[in-house]
């Protein structure tokens, strides 16, 4: 038995050896062009060169993040790549290798035959150390390792997980590509890491008839998707596309606001219908007889033999544009056949086709569409109501680049997209994010981008939010067409979110939605969580101060701040000179990040301040699901600032204007009524005499209906 310091230098040396060898090999792969015969035989070495070289990884980088011992005595190594010796020996096996696969897959009850598995802590490659799971003594599901990865620190960057995949991760990783898999899981469970690396095993498995450029990933915002962006490159993954649901649309100017009833109805999959009619709505009627001018002579084409021309494109199973082009194809027969062909006829065959069959984009087109009620009216058909239709009619900008659009509007985009011009890139493999809050539009967005039915949806039920809330998987994959099985896996184990926290949050299922069974926490955390129970005018600045605090001990913080209270936490940090980072920016990676509930999914942060809980509550009808997202984003300290209860588990209390009944639109509670009804009474009292009381009082009430 070696001391530690001694097994140490010994895995060092291994170490140093294994780099040596890699060195070598990428020094081979930049000498590989200048071997070819011809300039294009040397680009595509070129590229295959390039290819090999990211798959290897930085040449500084740990040649291994494990080992397993069998427990016949044989030592195999894991590492990102394959590493072999002069004389092709095996030193390093790449993790996705069947060979690695019992290093994942061993656990206490069934070790697969090893009777040791290493984890190696390095600095490039150096060995500062390493933690043993000796299988005839573990008594633990979770490795020691595991537990000092997640205390680590977060950076604004999510992180490769391949030196701590558990057991049940890499089973779902390793599962077969044709279906469509549901990969469910509570906070903290690592459910985006694995489909991730699923991605990057995949590609190994399937490298003959499978390419990077050949898988889409698609997440919920653009901060999301910038917070994944380095898990498969460092995974020598670097083509695979990642697009935010948004993107997958035509890039148009974006911010438009409309009322949630409208974004609701426009998610609808009733509206690919509409779009379907409307688009055919824009094929003409010719007249009886067309005439024509050609070299300066009129030709007349019979309108029924145009119309039947017109119906017969119609009805060939192509896109708009295709039987557009189709028909211009057919309109000139005609006109040969009556003129004997003129060779001024094509500008004159242009303009009817024009009339007829206009060139469409999907902007225009929809802005026009909603701008026209007799349209709207047309295409809906008897399954929108009138005042449905009405609420979608709008009068569109004047210029095309000044329309804005809605969130809503951009799957509508895509549709027509697709019902004019046919299908864009298609993909062998799809993995969609937050999966459980597409509306069926946007899920039509996605399944036209996969070819093969073959997907990866990663979500939470507990954490299915917004208009499109799901209470089960059946809601989401019935909208995406595949000739797969669907199979719905769970992750079990929650490995990010401390006990603390997760059991302040897991009060709330029952509420948030009682059928779903949070996951099983497996760690400790270094605090409790702590509540700040504050006054109105006090809350933004205490938020500032608790924030600080953690940032100035070297954590990385995210304030989930619901819109009501944003100006306010905005004023405060810029009162106090702190720099921030803002999710509804795209940003992510400052010491003190400011994220809104909605934003903060799948996100994680060494610290978290929840700022008025009452308010998110109140801010959505699944309000306390998204209470239990903003409560699971930390990996370590939990505090919430509030001037209401710190976990409702009931909705607050919302009330209109005196008389009219309707919800206030920023969800002001009852309870926060009172608490600034208590301040403005004391600044009234201090400033005036009490015979001015009323008066005070009746000119603030007219100024704020006044605006003034």
């Amino acid at each position: 038995m070696h001391s530690r310091s001694t097994e140490i230098a010994i895995e060092q040396a291994y170490f140093d050896a294994a780099a040596k060898h890699r060195a070598r090999r990428i020094g081979e792969l930049g000498d590989l062009a200048g071997a070819a015969a011809h300039p294009g035989a040397a680009a595509h070495l070129h590229r295959h060169a390039d290819a090999a070289r990211r798959a290897i990884g930085p040449a500084d980088a740990a040649v291994a993040f494990g080992r397993m011992d069998d427990e016949s005595g044989e030592v195999l190594y894991l590492g990102r790549s394959l590493i072999r010796d002069d004389n092709a020996e095996i030193l390093v096996v790449n993790w996705q290798a069947a060979a690695a696969a019992r290093y994942f897959e061993a656990s206490h009850r069934e070790p697969c035959g090893l009777r040791r598995r290493r984890t190696f802590d390095c600095v490039e490659n150096t060995v500062r150390d390493f933690t043993d799971l000796v299988f005839a003594e573990i008594a633990a599901a979770v490795d020691q390792h595991l537990l000092d990865e997640l205390a680590r620190g977060r950076t604004g960057e999510m992180r490769d997980i391949v030196a701590t995949i558990q057991a049940a991760q890499y089973e779902l990783i390793r599962a077969p590509r044709d279906q469509l898999l549901v990969i469910e899981g509570g906070p903290g469970t690592g459910k985006t890491a694995v489909a991730l690396h699923r991605v990057s095993w995949l590609l190994h498995a399937h490298a003959e008839t499978l390419a990077a450029a050949d898988i889409l990933v698609v997440g919920p915002h653009p901060t999301f998707v910038r917070y994944i962006g380095t898990v498969l490159p460092s995974l020598g993954e670097t083509e695979v596309e990642l697009r935010d649901i948004g993107r997958l649309a035509p890039v148009v100017p974006r911010g438009r606001v409309e009322p949630a009833k409208l974004g609701r109805m426009k998610g609808e999959a009733r509206m690919a219908v509409l779009l379907g009619r409307a688009v055919e709505g824009r094929i003409g009627v010719p007249e009886p007889a067309e005439r024509l001018l050609l070299d300066g002579r009129f030709v007349t084409l019979p309108g029924a033999e145009v119309a039947e021309a017109l119906t017969a494109c119609r009805a060939a199973d192509l896109p708009y544009v295709e039987r557009r082009q189709l028909f211009r194809d057919r309109l000139g027969q005609l006109v040969v056949d009556r003129s004997g062909g003129s060779p001024g006829a094509a500008p004159a065959i242009a303009n009817l086709v024009e009339r007829l069959w206009p060139q469409q984009s999907a902007p225009a087109f929809l802005r026009d569409l909603f701008g026209s009620r007799n349209r709207l009216r047309v295409a809906a058909g008897a399954d929108f109501t009138a005042d449905e239709v009405a609420m979608l009619f709008r009068r569109g900008a004047d210029r095309l680049s000044q329309e804005v659009w809605s969130d809503a509007d951009l799957a509508l985009l895509d549709e027509v997209d697709h019902l004019l011009d046919g299908p864009g890139r298609r993909y062998a493999h799809v993995v969609v994010d937050e999966a459980q809050d597409l509306s069926p539009m946007q899920l039509r967005a996605v399944g036209r981008r996969a070819a093969e039915g073959s997907y990866t949806l990663v979500g939470d039920i507990a954490q299915s939010t917004g208009e499109w809330a799901r209470d089960g998987w059946d809601e989401v994959t019935r909208h995406l067409p595949t000739r797969h099985p669907v199979n719905v896996s769970a992750l079990r184990y929650g490995y990010r979110v401390p006990r603390p926290a997760y059991e302040m949050a897991a009060r709330l299922l029952p509420v948030a939605a009682p059928g779903v069974t949070g996951p099983e926490v497996v760690r400790d955390g270094p605090a409790q969580p702590v509540v700040h129970r504050v006054g109105l005018t006090e809350r933004a600045g205490r938020v500032v101060a608790v924030a600080t605090e953690h940032a100035d001990a070297g954590r990385f913080v995210g304030i989930v701040c619901p819109a009501h209270c944003r100006r306010e936490v905005e004023a405060a940090l810029a009162a106090n000179g702190v720099q921030w980072r803002s999710a509804e920016r795209g940003e992510l990676g400052g010491s003190i990040n400011l994220v809104s509930p909605r934003e903060a999914k799948g996100l994680e942060f060494d610290a978290v301040v929840v700022v008025e809980p009452e308010e998110i509550v109140a801010s959505d009808d699944r309000g306390h699901r998204l209470l239990y997202v903003a409560l699971t984003r930390t990996t370590g300290h939990l505090d919430l600032v509030c001037v209401g209860e710190p976990l409702p588990l009931t909705a607050p209390v919302r009330r209109g204007p005196a008389g009219d009944g309707a919800d206030r639109a920023a969800g002001f509670t009852t309870r926060e009524v009172r608490r600034l009804a208590e301040h403005l009474a004391g600044q009234v009292r201090g400033a005036a005499p009490e015979p001015y009381w009323d008066e005070v009082l009746a000119e603030v009430a007219r100024q704020l209906r006044d605006g003034s």
